[in-house]
């Protein structure tokens, strides 16, 4: 007979884990939660008190028009950066998985995008639309392209679009790894029988292909949903949060997302306590709509 092992080895030999997780996240996490109730500050005097003072640093939360923009963008960005990712991700799953000669360099070169680092990634693509972009169109004769005041980067809305872009290109192929092996993992019994059946390529794409690789979207579209919630390199390298734009009746930067309001709130604006305060929001909304979008997967999962 096997002797049966103790419960006490387990946890031995999960404590360290279970240690480093509490110091790096657990207490972080609650430090965080209890300033974001002070007026702790990054220009506060040495020795001065740390006082509570409630759900102040919330109320102005509330009040402030480029928290309310911020937000807004990043679910719109959040939205557009989804679709995006998920639908050039499937596309190149959908190619990569055909019988193409040299398919595993592709794979290869696709994937490559995800290993640049946002930062540096930003400030390349930069350079690619305030330089490379206007001598194309001065090349191609396009005026509209050449011209300063119409550089892709000057204005609110064609610099969302170019972090959609961005994103896009860096992740793709990263999701592109999900697809393809949820793709390979179809019974090829079941293509072959569409195919003698005399079934499209579009009828076997929704017919078998979606539907068997459900589980893999709610993996994708989980991954690229907390992604595109927390972008912050590549806004931070991009554009800055800019250009400028007006919202109620008041100038802020048009393409500063979620993260980067936190992050200037408390760096910035030396208001570390509520930037703490926007980061706990911030983590609530994300939590919420994260449970809802897995429920919902999970739900069509198992009505197929």
């Amino acid at each position: 007979m096997k002797k049966a092992k103790h419960p006490a080895i387990f946890w031995i030999f999960l404590l360290p884990v279970l240690f480093a997780f509490s110091l790096v996240i657990v207490v972080p996490f609650l430090l965080g939660v209890w300033y974001s109730f002070t007026n702790w500050s990054a220009t506060a005097r040495l020795g001065e008190t740390l006082r509570f003072i409630g759900l102040e640093n919330y109320a102005k939360i509330l009040k402030d028009p480029s928290f309310a923009y911020s937000f807004l963008l990043t679910v719109v960005y959040t939205i557009f950066n989804m679709v995006a990712i998920n639908v050039a991700s499937f596309s190149l799953a959908m190619l990569v998985t055909r019988s193409l000669k040299g398919k595993n360099v592709y794979r290869a070169g696709f994937f490559v995008p995800n290993l640049i680092g946002g930062l540096i990634l930003g400030y390349v693509w930069q350079f690619v639309f305030n330089n490379a972009v206007p001598s194309i169109g001065t090349a191609l004769g396009l005026a509209s392209w050449a011209q300063a005041e119409n550089l892709v980067l000057g204005k609110s809305v064609s610099a969302l679009i170019a972090l959609v872009i961005v994103s896009t290109w860096q992740y793709a192929g990263y999701i592109m790894v999900i697809y393809v092996a949820a793709i390979e993992n179809i019974p090829q019994e079941l293509i072959e029988a569409a195919q003698i059946d005399g079934a499209s390529p579009l009828r076997r794409l929704f017919a078998i292909t979606l539907p068997m690789t459900r589980q893999a979207f709610t993996i994708t579209l989980f991954l690229t949903l907390v992604n595109s919630f927390k972008q912050f390199d590549v806004n931070v390298s991009l554009t800055a949060g800019g250009p400028a734009t007006m919202f109620a009746g008041q100038p802020i930067l048009g393409t500063q997302l979620l993260a980067l309001n936190i992050y200037n709130q408390g760096f910035r604006s030396n208001d570390m306590a509520g930037g703490q305060a926007r980061a706990v929001v911030f983590f609530l909304v994300l939590t919420l709509v994260s449970i809802i979008q897995v429920s919902i997967n999970k739900k069509r999962e198992i009505e197929l």
